[in-house]
């Protein structure tokens, strides 16, 4: 018998949680904040793709500082090269202008 109330409870309890969905879902409003409520979902799945996406990108960049920090070490002695070849270069174009 004690069964048989509790099934008679939930049951009640069952009837009154559909009808109050049923009256909210055919609230006025209620499409709006539907609409709303889907439009959220999206901008969310868009902004976790994005961010999945940053860490790619950002991988990459470390990557590229590394790159540059090994080639900025090696290319510090060869620059000073490359500076005095050019001071020869434009000796001589001044020195064949001066003699034309």
């Amino acid at each position: 018998m004690a069964k048989r109330k509790q099934k008679d409870v939930l049951a009640r309890l069952a009837d009154a949680g559909e009808e109050a969905l049923n009256r909210l879902a055919s609230s006025p409003g209620m499409d709006r904040i539907t609409g709303a409520l889907t439009n959220l979902k999206d901008q969310v799945d868009t902004l976790a793709s994005r961010v999945r996406g940053m860490e790619a990108l950002e991988k990459r960049v470390e990557a590229l500082e590394r790159k540059f920090e090994r080639l900025s070490k090696s290319s510090g002695s060869s620059s000073r090269k490359t500076a005095t070849a050019r001071k020869t270069s434009s000796a001589r174009k001044t020195a064949s202008r001066k003699k034309s």
